[in-house]
């Protein structure tokens, strides 16, 4: 049904704009007098500081331009930083990788802030990475992607969050999810714990989507489900897996822990009710940062 046409109500007889001029010249000199006793150092100007952010469970946000190399471009990152510990030593750091087409502000949620708040002085500093749009965080034709993440962002992050350079995990969700375990597989010595929620895994190249590999060579070099099945690739690293019910990764992800399991791996499964979304990997939040807390409290 299209909507009537309504008619513009016209201006009523006697109505004028004089009272507004006047009212307008009004504050504009109560500012040109504030102004001349601001000059005179009588009135002083001073900047109003919000208190924390009640929705950021006293979390703070860091958000910074890294200037990459390696990449030859400029990546947006974002920092979140838990109250300071009383006896001034330096928190862990968690590096967690968003999904494809996300970015690093989209996982600075609420979830994310209460599951940090929860995870008490055990609670690490996070830098939230970009990896834009589909890199999957490996080293690809577009640039070194995962290099990168360990040689650039890693130690940005340390510096500017002052974080233990130590102790560190990876972790994500999706694409993130995947590069997180891609890189914990290529460099087993740089981190404590790893872990993938909702992990985009392929059997084989030709399950990829477009964008995700540059060819099948790049796919068998970074063949994450293929190499664990093959040999142990983490060690004793703590790896977690969990995976939706009704997640399109539900099978190739649990494959991959199965065959880490056999391998005499430390890896923790889950298989939760839900599917591949934002609000499956926000109800599992304080779930996934107690794993990572726990395993870093325990890095050596």
């Amino acid at each position: 049904m299209v909507e009537p046409i309504r008619k513009v109500p016209t201006r009523p007889k006697g109505f004028s704009m004089r009272p507004r001029r006047r009212r307008g010249r009004a504050v504009v000199a109560i500012l040109a007098i504030v102004a001349v006793l601001a000059a005179a150092g009588l009135v002083t100007w001073r900047r109003i500081h919000a208190g924390p952010n009640p929705s950021n469970y006293g979390m703070r946000e860091v958000k910074f331009e890294l200037h990459s190399r390696l990449l030859h471009r400029s990546l947006e990152e974002v920092g979140v930083l838990p109250p300071p510990l009383p006896d001034g030593k330096r928190r862990p750091l968690l590096v967690f990788l968003h999904g494809r087409g996300g970015e690093p502000q989209g996982q600075a949620t609420g979830a994310m802030f209460a599951a940090l708040r929860a995870a008490g002085p055990l609670a690490p500093d996070v830098i939230l990475a970009n990896g834009g749009d589909h890199s999957y965080y490996h080293d690809r034709t577009d640039g070194p992607w995962g290099t990168s993440i360990v040689k650039e962002v890693i130690p940005e992050a340390v510096r500017r969050l002052d974080a233990d350079p130590s102790r560190v995990a990876i972790g994500g969700v999706s694409m993130g999810g995947f590069g997180a375990l891609d890189l914990a597989r290529l460099w087993p010595k740089r981190f404590c714990a790893a872990g993938g929620h909702s992990a985009a895994m392929w059997r084989t190249g030709g399950e990829t989507p477009e964008g995700a590999f540059d060819d099948a060579e790049d796919f068998a070099r970074n063949d994450i489900l293929g190499a664990v099945e093959a040999r142990d690739v983490y060690g004793q690293m703590p790896v977690w897996i969990d995976v939706g019910t009704q997640d399109p990764f539900r099978e190739a992800d649990t494959a991959f822990a199965r065959a880490l399991r056999s391998d005499g791996g430390r890896v923790t499964l889950h298989v939760w009710p839900g599917g591949h979304n934002g609000g499956y990997w926000a109800s599992h939040m304080t779930a996934y940062v107690a794993f990572y807390a726990g395993a870093l409290a325990h890095c050596t």
